[in-house]
């Protein structure tokens, strides 16, 4: 019979060894203090939910990512969850039933059935936050502040912030009341930056006027100038979108002033989770990664098939990859104490009052004496001297 290879995982999913979890937990830590010092409520979701439940609102892509199998006590199709934002999105709308804003964050493993582009892994740590119940752009502003904030905790050097609206796009979709199959292909069309098949589209419509402002949407990018061409070039479109404009100038206004070192980007031909977000759409990257290090936007509908629909807007990241590209200082395994092994009450007490005050304390089993504390990360050791049990220098 073949030797199987026990020690092997499947591809794409990870085990994290002791000094990258150091610095992953301490990250998680400081990141939850943080969310919470602005308000937002840790809350804990399950691993595996009934299949419409996990996917209520989530978009064909989200489905493709999740892993599928049947509840052996109820005959249901379950899954695993692929992203937390859905099951945060319950709760508030159906378990919470808060009637104002409410603020919920979350830290939690979730597995992928293929990994992102540009990435080998499935299983991520998935972090973020969500602010519901509020329709206005200091939820957005908000939410892309404190992800900003959870770049600068994880020391993420060289941070830039794209941003775009997906009202934009939708507007004008509504207004040339173009066919499924025809919607489909233009907004393959702008996410390939591809403008003679966009203008192909286009061509035939009765409001030519609308076929030339979603031309210009393949051009409407760069920096906050964008905007004024985009006031320009749009100038006469569906209350909307002038309105989408407004709310994305209002956003970048007072985030230029809130942080000035942080360079904005714009993208209005950017329909990033277009089936999933209504507003403003976000992402941070980092020069030299060509995937975003954290994304998010406003997602307003996605309560509704939990019986309440409600504003939303949120971020999320994964963890892993966010301490990795972060300057988070290297820990190592904590300076360590080496207690003999002993029965003796009073050394007992000794190591109790030791780890009581924060201190990590390595017991010998039995057979290992003193020679072996440097192998576990041990620079004191406890010995007995002048009627007691002192805290001395591993070699003294």
């Amino acid at each position: 019979m073949p030797t199987v290879d026990r020690w092997l995982l499947p591809d794409g999913i990870d085990e994290v060894l002791p000094r990258e979890a150091v610095r992953i937990e301490s990250a998680r830590r400081q990141l939850l203090d943080l969310f919470s010092r602005w308000g937002y409520d840790l809350v804990i979701t399950p691993h595996i939910e009934y299949l419409e439940s996990l996917l209520t609102g989530a978009g064909h892509d989200l489905e493709l990512q999740t892993f599928k199998m049947i509840d052996q006590m109820s005959g249901r199709m379950l899954g695993l969850r692929a992203d937390i934002t859905p099951q945060v999105a319950r709760i508030d709308a159906h378990t919470l039933g808060a009637e104002g804003p409410s603020r919920l964050c979350y830290c939690g493993s979730v597995l992928h059935t293929l990994p992102r582009p540009l990435s080998t892994s499935r299983s991520l740590i998935q972090l973020g936050a969500e602010l519901y119940g509020d329709a206005s752009s200091a939820s957005d502003i908000e939410v892309i502040s404190l992800m900003l904030e959870t770049m600068a905790v994880c020391r993420v050097k060289g941070v830039h912030l794209d941003l775009g609206h997906v009202g934009i796009y939708r507007g004008l979709v509504q207004a040339a009341n173009l066919d499924e199959a025809t919607e489909q292909a233009l907004f393959d069309a702008l996410q390939r930056k591809a403008p003679d098949e966009v203008a192909a589209l286009v061509g035939g419509l009765l409001q030519a006027s609308i076929g030339a402002m979603l031309c210009s949407l393949v051009e409407l990018s760069g920096g906050v100038e964008v905007l004024d061409r985009a006031h320009a070039l749009l100038d006469g479109a569906p209350e909307s979108v002038m309105a989408a404009l407004d709310d994305l100038a209002e956003v970048a206004q007072v985030l230029t002033r809130r942080y000035p070192d942080v360079p904005l980007y714009f993208d209005l031909g950017e329909l990033r989770g277009y089936h999933y977000h209504t507003g403003v759409v976000f992402a941070a990257f980092v020069p030299g990664i060509g995937q975003s290090v954290a994304q998010g936007g406003r997602y307003d509908d996605i309560g509704r098939d939990f019986g309440r629909a409600r504003p939303a807007t949120g971020f999320s990241t994964d963890l892993r990859f966010l301490v990795q590209r972060g300057e988070l200082p290297d820990a190592g395994v904590p300076a360590s104490i080496w207690a003999p092994h002993s029965a003796e009450a009073d050394l007992q007490d000794v190591v109790a009052g030791l780890r009581a005050q924060g201190e990590r304390v390595i017991v010998a089993l039995p057979g290992q004496g003193d020679a072996e504390a440097a192998q576990h990360g041990c620079n004191r050791r406890l010995a007995y001297s002048g009627g007691g049990w002192q805290v001395v220098e591993l070699n003294s």
